[in-house]
């Protein structure tokens, strides 16, 4: 005598709709306005405060000579190479702002990063600037010789070292913050390149 199977069996049954369904982030283009811009300065800040803690951290392999990472100006470099030279010193200088109050005002950092953020808003009119690795390590690069060089200038102005110990110390640390700075570009710019990208085309839609 054939049994037969039963039909409620839970492993043949299909699954419900709503079992099946996933959740899925709604495209960024139908998100509402004002929430967009609570996000975009959540992400902004966000990564503005993860900056500022990284200066605090150093991890295994991540000094050179006892230097680390120039983060915020890595940040700054990020914010201002598709924005105006006025919003790229804007943002440098508030960040070194911030940079003082956790080390020391005087030489202030404001000073550095603010000519590194307006030099970088510049260079983003050019048409040779692309946006792969080279070209933003390349400017890294040169922006953190420039920001260390800006330092050091003020030290000398205030006349209180030795201008000779001074700049030795500076093509040291200005050397070692270059190479880390610009190999860790990366992990900050492509990030928020793509974020703002992303919101950009939201908007514009």
């Amino acid at each position: 005598m054939r049994i037969p199977q039963l039909q409620g069996n839970k492993h043949n049954s299909p699954k419900s709709p709503r079992r099946r369904a996933r959740i899925q982030i709604s495209p960024l283009s139908r998100w509402h306005p004002r929430l967009r811009l609570l996000t975009d300065w959540a992400v902004t800040v966000g990564s503005v405060v993860l900056c500022l803690l990284m200066l605090l951290i150093r991890f295994p392999g991540m000094e050179l000579l006892g230097i680390g990472p120039n983060w915020l100006l890595i940040w700054v470099v990020a914010w201002s190479v598709k924005r105006t030279a006025f919003q790229g010193a804007l943002a440098g200088a508030v960040l070194g702002l911030l940079q003082d109050a956790m080390t020391s005002p005087d030489p202030t950092h404001a000073l550095s990063l603010g000519v590194v953020g307006g030099l970088t808003g510049m260079l983003q009119k050019q048409r040779f600037i692309q946006e792969d690795f080279i070209s933003i390590a390349l400017i890294v690069f040169g922006m953190a010789v420039l920001s260390e060089t800006v330092f050091a200038s003020q030290l000398t102005l205030m006349g209180d070292r030795n201008t000779a110990d001074i700049w030795a110390y500076f093509q040291k640390v200005a050397l070692a913050s270059a190479i880390l700075s610009s190999l860790w570009a990366p992990v900050v710019y492509f990030p928020l390149n793509r974020w703002w990208q992303r919101l950009k085309l939201a908007e514009q839609s």
